[in-house]
């Protein structure tokens, strides 16, 4: 069985120079991830979730060599033509020689089963290895399969942890998935006024359901809590220091 293994270490840049260097947003799949209903999924509110797998193929040479954007084009041009097996091809180098955004979009190849059979194992070390250059989108992914279970261990307190590492950086959907553990105690103490404060954060990203989850919170919430939440919002600020995630298999 596999494990993940969490680490105190710094990390490359590299994906936060990608991100600086464009500021549009990539096209988006949404792929289901969990059948589970709300009492499984943090993000789901009794209803079927799916979770949006940014395929963040974004056109970026601020850290690739000229042969290794052309490798990276290429296989984003075989993607968006439907020619997964020539993305893998081309995005496979890379994803070994520590690209973050490769690996990320390799892993997202393995969760949607585009290209090759869908194997959850097999995302997660490649999510992973992304994670580990501060890639929020391979953060909450992997956090996603954390709560999934399918082929890694279930483990909510690894799921917020990740979760964290994204919303720390300001994801949204991080955000989201991260209030709605505080709300519901999964893999961290429930707490409302944290719950709040990371649906605010996300609703002020325009993240609607955020807003949504933030007012239908404070309806259960005291007023003293809300002003609590509220101030943290505010006083809210994105961390640069964050903690690495690392696969290993388990004897």
């Amino acid at each position: 069985s596999r494990r993940l293994v969490v680490k105190r270490a710094g990390v490359c840049d590299r994906e936060s120079c990608n991100q600086a260097a464009h500021s549009r947003p990539a096209p988006a799949l949404r792929e289901t991830v969990s059948a589970g209903t709300c009492g499984d999924c943090p993000v789901s509110d009794g209803r079927s979730m799916s979770l949006l797998f940014p395929i963040a193929l974004v056109l970026s040479i601020v850290c690739l060599a000229a042969p290794a954007w052309a490798d990276f084009k290429a296989g984003v041009d075989a993607y968006h033509r439907g020619d997964y097996a020539t993305a893998l091809r081309e995005l496979r180098p890379l994803a070994e020689q520590g690209h973050a955004v490769a690996q990320y979009n390799l892993g997202l190849l393995y969760a949607n089963g585009q290209g090759v059979p869908q194997d959850d194992a097999q995302a997660g070390q490649w999510y992973a290895k992304a994670a580990l250059q501060r890639h929020a989108k391979a953060q909450v992914d992997l956090g996603a399969l954390c709560i999934k279970g399918q082929d890694i261990p279930q483990d909510y307190t690894m799921a917020s942890f990740l979760c964290r590492l994204a919303a720390d950086q300001g994801n949204a959907l991080a955000q989201v998935k991260l209030g709605r553990m505080y709300e519901r105690g999964k893999g961290v103490p429930r707490d409302f006024v944290r719950a709040n404060m990371w649906y605010s954060l996300a609703a002020a990203s325009g993240e609607e359901f955020g807003a949504e989850l933030r007012d239908a919170l404070a309806k259960r919430m005291v007023p003293s809590q809300i002003v609590e939440a509220r101030k943290l919002a505010r006083e809210w600020k994105p961390k640069t220091k964050l903690a690495t995630i690392t696969p290993t298999s388990k004897p």
